[in-house]
């Protein structure tokens, strides 16, 4: 016996109604927009084969700046989503109350940073009566400070300059400084022309001092795109494991596309250490948020704090008791899956 028309539509809407609905897809941005130095680092292997693009899905606008203190005006100015940038001028935007956090530590420095010097400085006490320049609000800067203050010689006969990479690059070709603690390229330039280095930043662990760079994320971006920021962190890390898998072949890649020397591009990746995601969310560095104000990365950057209100570029009373609420594991830990 045949059912009738009613009978079928029924069971039909039945049948519909008990269906799973599909989960609509998140609406992506036009674009995700990074900030970024210029300088040979390991994302840059994802830069020049499209990995991010790949795995996020949308265009990626890459925003070149000249110093930290630059990426903090673009992330005021909503011109940037994330930003890989040294950590002295991140705690400055957490403290000036810029809506950004930190979700990564991408590289610890080690001697990809160091003091370089003309020749005939010898030894640290020949600083005295020299001038010494450095990116201003850098990590290079806190370090430079440390290695002052571990009373080696007399700070107040040494002049010190603040300048961009750029500038310090002129200056040396001008004969204006004696050197300079700085990063590739400006380094680069003074060894290639008769300078050597005398310090280099992994020099101050044993005092511990831990100085790093960052990846740091607008929060309104993070938590519009989520999914977004976690695939923006596995590209990264998997582009670390290309790397330690054929570092020779990395540096080439880099080289050919900045346009630098190899020696350079080899020194400057070697020169840093790579936390994987489970070194990083590890107690001595980002933790797993169960005690945030204890971690490794969060007494660092109550330390850097310090040494910028030292430094008169913070304000005492600005600055937190804790720095676990600038952190964010989750992303890491979804990354991680």
């Amino acid at each position: 016996m045949r059912k009738s028309f009613a009978v079928i539509a029924a069971s039909l809407f039945t049948c519909l109604a008990f269906q799973p609905v599909p989960a609509t897809a998140q609406q992506l941005p036009e674009e995700v927009r990074f900030a970024w130095a210029g300088a040979p680092r390991i994302w840059v292997l994802a830069k020049e084969d499209g990995s991010f693009e790949k795995a996020l899905g949308v265009r990626v606008k890459w925003v070149q700046f000249g110093s930290g203190a630059d990426v903090l005006t673009l992330f005021a100015g909503k011109e940037i989503d994330i930003a890989r940038f040294g950590s002295n001028p991140a705690i400055s935007g957490y403290v000036q109350g810029l809506p950004i956090e930190l979700i990564s530590v991408p590289e610890l420095i080690a001697t990809s940073e160091q003091l370089a010097v003309k020749a005939e400085i010898k030894e640290l006490k020949d600083l005295e009566g020299k001038t010494i320049a450095f990116p201003p609000n850098s990590t290079a800067q806190y370090a430079l400070e440390a290695l002052l203050d571990k009373g080696l010689l007399d700070r107040s006969k040494v002049k010190l300059v603040g300048l961009k990479p750029a500038e310090i690059i002129a200056a040396w070709k001008r004969g204006d400084i004696d050197g300079a603690y700085a990063w590739d390229p400006a380094k680069a330039e003074i060894t290639s022309s008769g300078g050597h280095v005398i310090f280099s930043t992994k020099d101050l662990k044993p005092d511990g001092i831990l100085i790093y760079n960052n990846y740091v994320v607008s929060k309104e971006f993070a938590s519009a795109y989520p999914d977004l920021v976690a695939k923006f962190l596995k590209v990264h890390e998997e582009k670390v494991a290309q790397y330690k898998k054929d570092p020779e072949a990395a540096v080439k890649t880099i080289a050919k596309y900045l346009d630098q020397s190899e020696d350079s591009v080899r020194g400057t990746l070697a020169g840093l250490e790579y936390p994987s995601i489970a070194e990083l969310l590890s107690k001595d560095y980002l933790g797993d948020g169960s005690d945030p104000d204890n971690t490794g990365i969060a007494l660092a950057e109550k330390k850097t704090a310090e040494f910028l209100v030292k430094a008169g570029q913070l304000q005492a009373e600005k600055v937190p008791a804790g720095f676990g609420a600038f952190n964010n594991p989750a992303y890491l830990k979804e990354a991680q899956k």
